[in-house]
C-alpha cells in the first residue's frame, strides 16, 4: 500500500488520540495505582504466587474432582483470591483499570460509529456492545426483556 497524504493524516490523528488517552486523568490514575501495587514487594510476590496457583488450578480443571490435588487447589485459590480482592491497593488498581477501559470503550464507540452504524465495536461495557438491553447474548431468548 502506498502512503498517501490522507493516510498520513489518519496516522497523525491516531498518534494524537493515543497521546491524549495516555495523558488522560484515567491513565494517570491507572499508572499510579499500578506502581503502588507492583512497587510493593510483598504484594507483587502475592500476585506472582497467585498466578502460579492459577496455573495449578487450570491443570486441576482439566481432570476435575478426579485430580489428586483438586480439593487443596480449589480451596487455596478461593482463599488467596479473597485476600487479594480485599487488598485496598488492588481494589484501587481494578477501579482505575475499569475507568481507563471505559474511556477506551467510549473512544472506540465514537470512532466506530463515525465509520458506520453497522460497525461491531468490541467492548466490556454492554451499553457500547449492542442496541439491546443485555448485549444480545443473554441466552434466555428474550426472557430478560432484551431484544435478543
Amino acid at each position: 500500500m502506498i502512503m498517501t497524504y490522507d493516510w498520513s493524516l489518519i496516522a497523525d490523528s491516531a498518534d494524537e488520540l493515543s497521546e491524549m488517552i495516555i495523558e488522560s486523568e484515567q491513565a494517570k490514575l491507572y499508572q499510579e495505582a499500578y506502581r503502588a501495587v507492583y512497587n510493593n514487594k510483598d504484594l507483587a510476590k502475592k500476585i506472582y504466587d497467585f498466578a502460579k496457583l492459577k496455573e495449578q488450578y487450570e491443570e486441576v480443571q482439566r481432570f476435575g474432582k478426579y485430580h489428586p490435588e483438586y480439593s487443596r487447589v480449589m480451596k487455596q485459590i478461593r482463599v488467596d483470591k479473597r485476600q487479594l480482592d480485599l487488598n485496598e491497593q488492588i481494589a484501587s488498581l481494578r477501579l482505575a483499570e475499569n475507568e481507563l477501559q471505559d474511556l477506551i470503550d467510549q473512544v472506540s464507540f465514537i470512532i466506530g460509529r463515525s465509520v458506520s452504524e453497522a460497525v461491531k465495536i468490541p467492548s466490556t461495557n454492554p451499553f457500547f456492545s449492542s442496541d439491546s438491553s443485555c448485549g444480545g447474548s443473554c441466552g434466555t431468548g428474550g426472557g430478560c426483556s432484551c431484544s435478543a
